[in-house]
């Protein structure tokens, strides 16, 4: 088969209504999806991080974030299976988010637009992923918030899936993590346009731009910085001295601020601080209790944001609570963004865990 047979589609779902964990409801919910592949395989779910969309395939012209990953003789094989990435809960590209209309006034959600949780947009792409006609899954996967999604989903849903491969992600959001996202709230609340989060439609936030260099920071390391700008300087009109590094960052930061919207990311922020899977269910050991599918947890050397030995340690409570659970690590200079790059590391390992081959129970590669 070829690639033009495998074109991702894509879509929208609407829930009439969703209550949330907060116990606020939102009334006409929209879930927009990708879908890719051999309908009549099997599922995989495919969830996306924090600054991802739906839009893991993507197309020729306009590659998705997880376009080499996903495809006909690829890791994520279209040939055997169907695979499904939808927006989140609370983001900025077709589904329900504080850009969005609220059905009560006409006017955009803004900042007014309801507290979700990881829990919520879990539950709404399973509620969603039913209207669709999809009883079951053989797996789910995804890094980061995509990542939460999936410990979530083997949590909220036990019989749903067989598999979960929640990569680059811990059982409950660090305090470590947690002062970042604080440095980006900040920055983007005490900017001046932000107006209470009443700015402008289409208007560019300093503040955003400031948030999404602090974050790119965390995604990567300390080691791949320094040898790609190698402290080289750039020459500008005005004499100052700048970096490359600098044009770096405030180019990556002026990009993020034209696709993504300030209150999206403040909503999103909150959801990832908010990421813990033991609340409520007695600590987080006591919540992977709960997993009926079979785990392979993948951690990346020298990811700042979800340290290897925490995620080492959630794949040992999975073994003492008698579950089906492996580990990987992958060895990188792209830190917490290893999830989204060198696939020739580590995608053998998902290909072998959906093919139901043989693997090792702790592989480092």
């Amino acid at each position: 088969m070829t690639d033009c047979e495998f074109k991702a589609i894509t879509g929208s779902v609407r829930i009439d209504r969703l209550e949330l964990v907060n116990g606020e409801v939102l009334d006409k919910v929209e879930i927009a999806y990708e879908q890719v592949g051999n309908k009549n395989g099997e599922l995989i779910i495919v969830c996306h991080a924090l600054t991802g969309n739906q839009f893991a395939k993507g197309t020729e012209t306009e590659k998705g974030w997880w376009h080499s990953f996903i495809g006909p003789e690829s890791y994520i094989d279209t040939n055997d299976y169907q695979v499904i990435t939808m927006n989140v809960l609370g983001g900025c590209n077709g589904s329900t988010g504080p850009t969005s209309l609220n059905p009560d006034t006409g006017e955009r959600y803004g900042r007014d637009f309801p507290s979700v949780t990881v829990r919520d947009m879990v539950h709404a792409q399973y509620l969603a992923l039913r209207m669709l006609g999809y009883e079951k899954a053989k797996a789910v996967i995804g890094g980061s918030l995509g990542g939460m999604q999936v410990l979530e989903w083997g949590i909220l849903y036990p019989d749903y899936a067989d598999i979960l491969i929640p990569m680059a992600v811990t059982p409950y959001f660090t305090d470590y993590a947690l002062a970042f996202n604080c440095i980006g709230r900040r920055a983007i609340m005490t900017d001046p346009l932000w107006n209470n989060g009443n700015y402008r439609e289409n208007e560019m936030l300093n503040g955003l731009e400031i948030a999404r260099m602090v974050g790119l920071v965390t995604y990567r390391s300390a080691g791949l910085f320094n040898h790609r700008f190698n402290r080289e300087r750039k020459h500008t009109e005005d004499s100052v001295t700048e970096y490359q590094v600098d044009s770096y960052m405030k180019y990556q930061g002026e990009k993020f601020t034209r696709r993504f919207d300030a209150n999206c990311y403040l909503s999103l922020l909150e959801a990832m601080d908010q990421f813990d899977i033991g609340w409520d269910r007695g600590g987080w050991r006591q919540a992977l209790s709960q997993i009926k599918s079979s785990v392979c947890m993948i951690g990346f050397s020298k990811d700042l944001l979800y340290p290897t030995s925490m995620i080492r340690e959630t794949v040992e409570e999975l073994k003492a609570h008698g579950k089906s659970a492996s580990y990987v690590e992958v060895e990188t200079e792209f830190g917490h963004d290893g999830f989204l790059v060198e696939f020739d590391k580590w995608g053998f390992e998902v290909k072998r865990l959906l093919e139901k081959k043989e693997r090792r129970e702790v592989t480092h590669v």
